[in-house]
C-alpha cells in the first residue's frame, strides 16, 4: 500500500484559542467544506472532542452516497488534533491538524497521509487534485470566518 501525503498551511488573523475552538466543533465542517460534496455530520450534538471519539458523516462524491467514520485519536488543545479514518472511502487516512501563535494569528497547518484503491495513477488523476480542491475551498472558508480587518492589519 502506497501512502500519499498532502500538507497545506495558511495564516489566520485570529488568537490560537479561538480558531482551535472552531476546529473543535465537529459541526462546522458542514461550514468549511465544499458544497458540492453535501457533507453532513451525522453523529448528533454536542460531540465532545478527546482521544476516542467518532464521527460519523454522510457525503456525495461524483453524485454517489457515502459514509465515513473518523475516530479522534489525539486530543491536544489548542495546538493540536488528529482524526483517522475508521470507516470509508480511503484505504487508508490520518488527518493531523497544527496549530501555531505567529505574527497575532495562527499558523494553521494540515498533514493528511492516505492511501486510495487503485493506487498512484487514481491518486494522481482523481484524489489528489479533488484533495487539494477541498483544502483550497476550506481556506477560502476559514478566511471568509476569520477576516483580516483593519484591527487585525496591524497585529
Amino acid at each position: 500500500m502506497t501512502i500519499h501525503s498532502l500538507q497545506t498551511e495558511f495564516w489566520l488573523p485570529e488568537k490560537r484559542a479561538q480558531v482551535f475552538a472552531f476546529f473543535g466543533d465537529a459541526l462546522n465542517l458542514e461550514v468549511i467544506t465544499p458544497p458540492w460534496l453535501r457533507f453532513n455530520v451525522l453523529t448528533p450534538a454536542p460531540i465532545e472532542m478527546r482521544p476516542g471519539t467518532t464521527i460519523a458523516y454522510r457525503l456525495r462524491l461524483h453524485g454517489l452516497p457515502l459514509r465515513w467514520l473518523t475516530e479522534i485519536t489525539h486530543w491536544e488543545p489548542p495546538v493540536r488534533f488528529v482524526d483517522e479514518q475508521r470507516r470509508g472511502p480511503y484505504r487508508f487516512w490520518v488527518h493531523t491538524h497544527t496549530f501555531r501563535e505567529q505574527g497575532g494569528g495562527t499558523l494553521c497547518r494540515d498533514q493528511v497521509d492516505y492511501a486510495v484503491p487503485g493506487g498512484a495513477w487514481v491518486d494522481r488523476l482523481f484524489v489528489r487534485p479533488q484533495l487539494e480542491s477541498i483544502f483550497a475551498y476550506r481556506e477560502r472558508a476559514l478566511k471568509i470566518r476569520f477576516p483580516q480587518t483593519s484591527a487585525t492589519a496591524g497585529r
